[in-house]
């Protein structure tokens, strides 16, 4: 009997506005979850680039650790990004939130001009070469075209125009997609899905969340 997939969920703290999107990474957990896969968190062992008030969007004063952060929303079962071993998984999961674009790689302030911690690109680029299906969501297929966008990687982030530019720019294809739904792009074994970038709801993040896994899944079997 083949085993059920295994997951690598990568976060960039805990918060939309200055880590993981917590629906979206929750949500993809559940959909692993309830599909009989089994998740391992990781995080990078850095600095945050901000600390945000989530009531007031204000920039606080203070520093905090994306790796203690994230362990807040992976209820402690986290490792650090370095550990990450490919071999291991079979796919491996990068939610939104802002985060992504300024604690993985300051995309926020830099543009495609960006540059990317080197435990996150090391990680996607370990994936690629052992064949791991990687899966982006919201704003975070954009460090995927950063990274792979000289392959001609296919993504979406939705529909908003700007950002699609900016992946164009790096050579890789933005697809426009509903909040739902996913582009899959085979060749290179990456699934991305919109989330919050449309999602008006929780709902709706969910089900995009869950048609990722699933396609992820029909790509590793």
């Amino acid at each position: 009997m083949k085993r059920n997939p295994r997951f690598a969920i990568v976060l960039s703290g805990c918060g939309r506005a200055d880590g993981s999107e917590i629906h979206e990474a929750t949500c993809a957990m559940l959909s692993i979850d309830c599909l009989g896969s089994t998740y391992q968190c990781f995080a990078p062992n850095i600095e945050q680039s901000m600390v945000v008030n989530h009531i007031t969007g204000e920039i606080m004063d203070e520093k905090r650790q994306v790796l203690l952060e994230s362990a807040r929303l992976a209820r402690g079962n986290i490792l650090p990004l370095k550990n990450y071993r490919p071999e291991d998984f079979d796919a491996i999961i990068f939610p939104g939130g802002l985060g992504a674009v300024t604690n993985w790689c300051n995309f926020k302030v830099a543009g495609v001009n960006c540059d990317v911690d080197a435990s996150v690109e090391h990680a996607i680029l370990q994936s690629v070469k052992k064949g791991v299906v990687i899966g982006a969501m919201c704003i975070a297929p954009v460090l995927i075209a950063k990274v792979l966008g000289h392959q001609g990687v296919h993504v979406t982030i939705g529909n908003d125009k700007g950002v699609a530019q900016a992946i164009t720019r790096t050579g890789a294809i933005h697809e426009k997609r509903g909040a739902t739904e996913v582009c899959v792009d085979e060749l290179r074994k990456v699934v991305t899905t919109p989330a919050y970038m449309l999602a008006s709801s929780i709902k709706e993040v969910c089900e995009g969340a869950d048609n990722m896994i699933k396609a992820i899944i029909k790509l590793i079997n």
